[in-house]
């Protein structure tokens, strides 16, 4: 189902492709911090998180054909305190050169890996 991602070095997911693509488009799961040994990245750190998030997202977009031009559209959900939305987001924007696509960032009571504090999806679409 994802043979594609593992191959790039991208751990598996728990029963869900990593991306999906129509036509022109790609609709990305959540990227979570961790490695290609399925190890988590960033213990206590919304920075590295979200930047292994990032990073994660480009082997997704490489892997399909796209570039990080072609996100059109992020979701990034923080656990903790509002510091971490704050230097969550500091990561994002660094990560995406000062411009951001539309993005919505959320405080988050828990995610799905112990010791997660963040994950990002994208919606992606490529021009013309």
């Amino acid at each position: 189902m994802n043979e594609a991602e593992l191959d790039a070095g991208l751990v598996q997911t728990p029963g869900y492709r990593y991306a999906e693509r129509v036509g022109d488009q790609l609709f990305v799961a959540g990227q979570v911090p961790l490695d290609g040994d399925g190890e988590l990245v960033g213990a206590d750190d919304p920075v590295g998180q979200a930047i292994a998030c990032l990073e994660n997202l480009r082997t997704v977009l490489d892997v399909n054909g796209f570039a990080v031009d072609d996100v059109r559209r992020v979701t990034v959900h923080v656990v903790g305190p509002h510091q971490n939305l704050l230097d969550a987001w500091a990561a994002v924007r660094d990560w995406f050169g000062g411009s951001v696509p539309p993005a919505t960032l959320l405080g988050a009571h828990l995610l799905g890996f112990g010791g997660q504090l963040v994950e990002i999806d994208a919606t992606v679409i490529a021009d013309g």
